[in-house]
């Protein structure tokens, strides 16, 4: 009887919830930290269809540091750089650190801003010819094109210039290309295209494939460069010196890969973020810090979206791939941003 009565005592406090808990479950005691938790984060992005992998993994890490990340804004470069420098945007994963230096300035630099790691490394810009017309008149070198002769193999309109594919206002590399045209002895002889700059290079490979002569503009990374492989199907062009808008310091050296001068700086591309923000959100801004992503992996991805797994579903899809093809290291990534105090 006394062993029923205490039975029962001991059920009830149960029931009642007076016996001292043990200890939590292994799986509630390993539950990762969520520093954002009940915290929202804003996004800005170009808008580039093909700079939409790199950031999708961006978000999905901060997600799992328990932010909602909100819907990006988009805008030109320039824009970009202001609404982060006003605070209305907190972070963007496509500052190219030296082409974008001038807008940067101009939207308040180190005093509102801060530029995080080094997210995609060794990124290059210049200017491209078909292979077949390079090795028929021997043109290696941009300056080459002031001859009115050489000018007219590129001449997609008639009108006796060269066209070049060039780069959409506000991006920051149509500086660069309309400084350089005048200053190479261009002004007659090339004619700088600019519009939609995707819709142009559709043009410019459909006349690659007919066999017809192309010049243009691009840059790493990007499909472009799958789909006209340098050195294969194309050939970068030297340039005559470095001349560059704004920074009449830079050298051959800091324009120069593989052993070719090619008239842009050579380049990385950095996470940049609202100073503000990233000292409120120390665990996020170390995150954006530490997040690498080669690029090889980015023209990959981009070359699968010019293949036709373009949609919105695709690339969020390339992303958790991505994510799991790598997940030791983009685990570490957060567990290191975990462990930041603040």
């Amino acid at each position: 009887m006394r062993t029923t009565t205490t039975a029962s005592a001991i059920a009830l406090i149960a029931a009642l919830g007076l016996i001292a808990q043990g200890p939590a479950p292994a799986s509630a005691q390993d539950a990762p930290a969520m520093p954002g938790e009940g915290r929202t984060v804003q996004p800005m992005t170009s808008g580039i269809a093909e700079e939409i992998f790199q950031h999708e993994i961006l978000f999905e890490g901060l997600r799992r540091l328990g932010y909602e990340v909100e819907d990006p804004l988009e805008g030109e470069y320039a824009v970009m750089h202001v609404a982060l420098g006003q605070g209305d945007a907190d972070f963007t994963g496509v500052h190219w650190n030296l082409l974008h230096q001038e807008f940067f300035e101009n939207s308040g630099g180190e005093d509102r801003m801060v530029k995080l790691g080094t997210f995609i490394d060794n990124v290059l810009q210049g200017y491209l010819i078909d292979k077949a017309t390079a090795d028929e008149h021997g043109i290696t070198n941009l300056e080459q094109l002031k001859d009115p002769e050489i000018a007219a193999l590129f001449d997609a309109n008639g009108d006796g210039t060269a066209d070049l594919t060039g780069c959409n206002p506000g991006w920051g590399c149509e500086l660069v290309i309309e400084h350089q045209i005048p200053e190479y002895g261009l002004g007659d002889t090339v004619r700088h295209n600019q519009g939609s700059y995707f819709a142009l290079m559709a043009d410019t490979i459909a006349r690659f494939e007919r066999g017809e002569p192309v010049l243009y503009y691009t840059w790493t990374p990007l499909w472009v460069s799958g789909v006209l492989v340098p050195g294969e199907d194309v050939e970068w062009l030297e340039v005559p010196y470095t001349s560059l808008p704004n920074n009449p310091d830079a050298t051959a050296e800091d324009t120069s890969a593989e052993g070719k001068n090619l008239g842009f700086a050579v380049d990385e591309i950095r996470v940049l973020a609202n100073r503000g923000w990233a000292e409120e959100n120390p665990q996020a801004a170390r995150f954006l810090e530490l997040a690498e992503i080669p690029i090889n992996d980015v023209s990959a991805q981009n070359l699968l979206m010019q293949q036709g797994e373009d949609s919105m579903d695709d690339i969020e899809r390339h992303a958790r791939e991505w994510i799991e093809e790598n997940v030791d290291r983009f685990d570490a990534w957060l567990d290191e941003a975990r462990a930041v105090e603040g």
